[in-house]
């Protein structure tokens, strides 16, 4: 098989894995436009949520925050808090993309959302021998039919507001989303130990105010699973 064909096969695998993500990436991308223009932010100021942060889940928390007239710097660091796992997707496909040139780098980071790195990593696992043209072909092909409906279905939710009936319970694509996801990698006791800890902190600090006890959630958690890895691998050696 030539170079060529295998870098192109490759895109279609990644571009076939991302297609199930439609199902959620549409209604959530739908109900961020809603929530954004509900809270008062306009066309415009909706779409560049979506195009410069392109991040669902801390949209959500930043609009939220802001429409309980949260401090700014509440805002901005329960948002970083919430992305701040992005730091770790980088760290983990760095091995496998890090070579790549520095233009390719920044497309990469710019278009890494929870979905993308999730097909990303499982494929790498599959196919830890495949050149790293392949792989940035794999990463490309997944980003496809996400991102590109992320801002068109954003847009829509935003033109559409208040016409999108409520019976739609365009909320379920949240947890639906997050749980495909997270499922498929629970593989550790790190990662159940990090998942119980945030769950359990966040729901006991659930009356703090302007999203801070999902701020102290998200930190305790990523020291949970540190820690637990730690000592795993003490045990191990």
């Amino acid at each position: 098989m030539s170079e060529t064909s295998s870098i192109r096969r490759a895109y279609w695998r990644g571009f076939r894995g991302g297609l199930p993500f439609l199902l959620v990436i549409v209604p959530f991308g739908l109900m961020f436009g809603v929530a954004g223009t509900e809270a008062g932010l306009n066309l415009a100021e909706v779409m560049g949520f979506s195009i410069l942060v392109i991040a669902g889940a801390s949209q959500f928390t930043a609009v939220q925050l802001m429409t309980d007239n949260a401090p700014v710097i509440a805002v901005l660091a329960t948002s970083l808090a919430v992305n701040l796992r992005m730091a770790m997707y980088s760290a983990s496909l760095a091995p496998h993309l890090g070579a790549a040139p520095t233009g390719v780098r920044a497309l990469i980071a710019y278009f890494m959302v929870d979905q993308s790195y999730t097909l990303a990593a499982q494929e790498y696992e599959k196919r830890p021998d495949q050149s790293l043209a392949e792989k940035i072909a794999y990463y490309a092909g997944a980003c496809t039919p996400i991102c590109p409906q992320w801002y068109f279905s954003t847009w829509l939710g935003a033109v559409l507001g208040r016409a999108i009936p409520p019976e739609f319970a365009l909320d379920f694509a949240v947890p639906i989303t997050f749980l495909a996801m997270l499922a498929p990698i629970m593989r550790t006791l790190a990662h159940i130990a990090a998942a119980f800890v945030s769950i359990l902190v966040a729901l006991l600090l659930a009356f703090l105010p302007a999203g801070t006890g999902l701020l102290i959630a998200a930190v305790l958690a990523m020291m949970t699973g540190a820690q637990v890895e730690i000592w795993m691998n003490g045990r191990r050696a």
